[in-house]
Parts: C-alpha cells; structure tokens; sequence
C-alpha cells in the first residue's frame, strides 16, 4: 500500500466522525442530551486519531519528504495544510472547554458546542479535500517507491509507538457504534 493510500483510508474514518458529530450537534441543537462517553470518545478520537495519528504522520514524516523533493513549506500547500492543522487543534481545544461548560450545567455552552463542531467540520472536509486532490497526487508523483516505503514503514511505527497497538482498531469500532447510533 502505499502511504498516501493509508492517509487517504484515515481521511474516511475522519470524515464519518465529521458526520457523526453534525448529527450530534443537531440533536442537541432539539434539546437532546449529550451521550457523554460518546463524546468522551469523539473527542479521544480527535485528539489521537486526528492530530497525533493522521496529523502526526502528515508532520513529521509526509510533508518532509515533500520538502525535500522540492516543494517549499512557505508559499505552497504544506503551510496551509500546517495552519490548518493548528487551527483544528485550536477547535478541539475549544470544543473540550464547551463540553466541560455543558455538563457542569452552563446552558450556554450547547451552543458553543454547535458552532465549534461546525467550524471544526467545515475546517476539516476543506482540508480533506485538498489533501486528496492537491497533495496526495502531488506525493505519488515527486516520491519514488523507496522513500514511499520508508514513509509507510514510519507510519507503521508511529501508530505502534504513540497510539499503541490495537488503538486503530479500537477507534474503527466507535466509529462503527456511533455510525449505528447517529447516522442509521
């Protein structure tokens, strides 16, 4: 496989999270309570499938390749994917505090909860998008099959070093209870 491929089936898992959470927050846009261990695991999901999984293989190993094959960080898309990374991690960071606000009874924070998902959604398919249309195609290009297979080794470790063995597959199961749950 080769390792934009692998990005590329992480950004499906991630876009099916983007729905779910949409669902929830027009639940709770009609006054429905909050599952608080689903969104205790929506947002493990997003801080470590998201941002130390998926991000973390983009940072550290993805978008050096791409500068060293000659596409400049500054002026070209890795700096804007690298913002919008920062700025997804701000989202997460304020949708935790909206969460917390919320249930310790601030009827406030519901809409917060709300509008942080939908800018945290819009944020993310954008950046989805192009990544699978600008910098993935740009990578299968400029990278040979010897630096592809070094990336999708590192990929490999990562997810083993950080993330743990098991954890992928833990969150492709939520993923599928809260797909049962939300979007059925």
């Amino acid at each position: 496989m080769k390792a934009t491929e692998e990005l590329k089936k992480e950004h499906d898992g991630i876009e099916l999270m983007l729905r779910v959470m949409s669902a929830i927050s027009g639940k709770l846009a009609h006054g429905e309570a909050l599952n608080t261990a689903h969104i205790d695991g929506i947002l493990e999901f997003l801080s470590v499938f998201v941002d130390t999984c998926h991000h973390g293989k983009e940072e550290e190993f993805l978008f050096p390749a791409l500068e060293s094959a000659g596409v400049p960080r500054e002026g070209g898309p890795i700096g804007v994917l690298l913002d919008e990374h920062e700025q997804g991690r701000k989202q997460v960071a304020r949708l935790k505090q909206f969460v917390s606000a919320h249930q310790s009874g601030d009827p406030r924070a519901a809409v917060g909860i709300q509008d942080t998902i939908k800018a945290y959604v819009d944020l993310l398919s954008g950046h989805i998008a192009k990544e699978n249309t600008v910098l993935f195609p740009m990578a299968d290009a400029r990278l040979d099959a010897k630096t592809d297979a070094a990336l999708f080794e590192a990929f490999e470790r990562l997810e083993r070093e950080r993330i743990g063995v098991g954890k992928h597959e833990a969150f492709h199961a939520l993923l599928d209870e809260l797909q049962d749950v939300y979007l059925k």
